[in-house]
């Protein structure tokens, strides 16, 4: 039985829309790449399961170690983060993509075998965008990983559009703040347009209340981002404490706020795949790059299912 019949995740017109955005390395040292598409399935076969590069099966998707350079190679030169922007201005384009955006953030537990490297005891670093950027520039100090009440975890933060898409991924370390890490996620959003400027600025962002503080309610407001926010409970408190100096409550769109739900969702699906709900990749560029990489799938079959 072939890997297209046993293992295929893309089907034709899905993989048609991927496949012309990868590069190439014609005319550079060394042997061409073969067959892109055994090798991809083979990158998402891995993280799907959970299992270690070395139990892949060779007769499916070739020697591990093939499918482990391609997906290091994508990881350090921003490959699918230009994939996932193509896509995105393809669904713009066609009217697929819906600006009220949600944000929210979920913990992960870190292998042993994620852990075995030299890093600060808290890390704060963020993995990001690494397009044409220098490797150097992309890997946080401590990898992403940090120490929180679950032990050695790291953090996904996640934006998606309006119908649960993922629109930007940032990767920290497991005790970072939610909060403080949302004007981060927001700048990571990039949609090229095929004529203008490209765009970046929500409609509105929902969140839950560990985004709410003066500070988030102002960037936004500078944006000119509806914010969807709930406050705090010590927020309300202070602010009848104080009386009419307090000033006025927040906005909220209760309504628009149901639609927060959206974002969790989108992380329930992103764990169905074993290495991404527990970390096990020494590096945050690694770690990343697979969840971009189930970002494009995602659109890619949205794409592609369309009519």
């Amino acid at each position: 039985m072939t890997t297209a019949s046993r293992y295929r995740v893309f089907n034709d017109t899905q993989w048609e829309l991927i496949s012309g955005l990868l590069p190439s390395n014609e005319g550079r040292r060394g042997r061409p790449f073969g067959d892109d598409r055994r090798v991809i399935e083979g990158i998402v076969y891995r993280y799907r399961t959970g299992i270690p590069w070395r139990d892949l099966p060779r007769s499916e998707f070739g020697p591990w170690q093939t499918v482990w350079k391609r997906h290091r190679r994508y990881a350090g030169d921003g490959t699918w983060d230009r994939v996932l922007m193509a896509l995105l201005a393809t669904a713009d384009a066609d009217g697929q993509l819906d600006w009220t955006v949600s944000i929210d953030a979920t913990i992960n537990r870190a292998h042993q075998h994620a852990t075995n490297m030299t890093r600060p005891d808290q890390d704060t670093g963020a993995g990001s965008n690494y397009t044409n950027r220098p490797l150097h520039e992309c890997e946080p100090a401590g990898h992403g990983i940090g120490r929180s009440r679950g032990g050695l975890t790291t953090k996904i933060h996640t934006a998606v559009d309006g119908r649960g898409r993922p629109l930007a991924v940032v990767v920290t370390g497991g005790q970072r703040n939610d909060g403080a890490m949302l004007s981060q996620v927001l700048e990571e959003i990039v949609v090229p347009r095929y004529r203008g400027r490209a765009r970046s600025r929500p409609d509105a962002v929902i969140a839950d209340r560990a985004y709410s503080s003066g500070v988030t309610r102002r960037f936004l407001r500078a944006r000119r981002i509806t914010a969807v926010i709930p406050q705090k409970r010590d927020e309300i408190a202070n602010r009848k404490r104080r009386g009419s100096a307090g000033g006025r409550p927040p906005a909220l769109d209760e309504i628009r706020y149901k639609q927060r739900n959206l974002v969790e969702r989108s992380y329930a699906l992103l764990k169905q795949w074993r290495g991404l709900a527990t970390r096990y990749d020494k590096l945050a560029i690694v770690y990343r790059a697979a969840v971009v990489l189930s970002a494009c799938i995602t659109w890619a079959r949205q794409i592609g299912d369309t009519p």
